[in-house]
């Protein structure tokens, strides 16, 4: 495998690699997750070089091996076909430019429930209490304390101990919202995918999963549609940042229109 590897691809599966294993050392790990991965632009934390560091951050195998396979199938045949330069170039701005999409609609799903959260501080009522929390989240309700707090709270408006616990919990709620961190180089695999799709849209490939041809620019459809789906249907089990998925494969797009409109090919 590594004798098929093209130059930059090789370098990045290195550096991937290399920060996967920091990442599951324990003190090393909450380091590189506090300045490293992509803080929402409100969060303490959050710095600019951000935007770049993230992408190669990955803590869990699974998510390390798909992006890793999605790189090494897809993007050696890119960097044979542009460079290694001008392919280095679209996995960095794909990436970068998904944690920029992303960190925008993150921030615009933020300002309500910021805004929220400051109807409530300002005149703590049940009902506002009950506002905030929907605009977090169905699945705060299912939290046994939070129900607990809220029906206590409802019962008795007027009590300093409820009004001081639902403040409490609005609190940790937004804080966990904002400091919610974004890790990952799906954005800028899956904008290697896309233009992989747009440059051989008849290639045959294997899936692993079940194991049957199918042609590239299928493969990118059937994904890009199950991004979109997926990022419309709120789960609080899945922690997959899709929007970042689509953002990636939507800065590729613009990038590829962009350089066939300048030379009339998508390399």
């Amino acid at each position: 495998m590594m004798n098929n590897l093209t130059p930059v691809v090789k370098r990045l599966l290195i550096i991937n690699l290399v920060v996967f294993a920091l990442m599951n050392l324990g003190g090393v790990s909450d380091i590189l997750l506090k300045y490293f991965a992509l803080r929402n632009i409100g969060a303490p934390t959050f710095l600019p070089f951000q935007y770049f560091t993230y992408m190669f951050m990955q803590q869990e195998f699974f998510h390390l091996f798909g992006n890793m396979l999605g790189l090494y199938v897809f993007g050696t045949w890119l960097e044979r076909q542009w460079g290694s330069k001008r392919f280095l170039f679209y996995f960095l701005s794909t990436g970068v430019g998904a944690g920029l999409l992303y960190s925008l609609i993150s921030y615009v799903e933020l300002m309500p429930l910021k805004e929220a959260a400051n109807q409530f501080f300002g005149m703590p009522d049940p009902e506002l209490f009950n506002s905030f929390l929907v605009r977090s989240g169905k699945h705060f309700f299912d939290n046994p304390h939070i129900q607990y707090v809220y029906e206590e709270f409802y019962k008795n408006p007027e009590s300093a101990k409820w009004i001081a616990q639902a403040k409490k919990i609005v609190q940790q709620v937004y804080d966990l919202k904002i400091n919610t961190p974004t890790i990952g180089a799906s954005g800028a695999v899956f904008g290697v995918l896309l233009a992989f799709g747009m440059l051989f849209p008849n290639a045959e490939l294997m899936l692993l999963f079940p194991p049957i041809p199918i042609k590239a620019k299928y493969l990118v459809l059937f994904y890009g549609a199950y991004e979109f789906y997926s990022s419309f249907q709120y789960n609080p089990n899945d922690n997959v940042a899709h929007f970042a998925h689509l953002s990636g494969m939507l800065i590729g797009y613009l990038i590829l229109r962009y350089w066939r409109k300048q030379n009339g090919h998508f390399y």
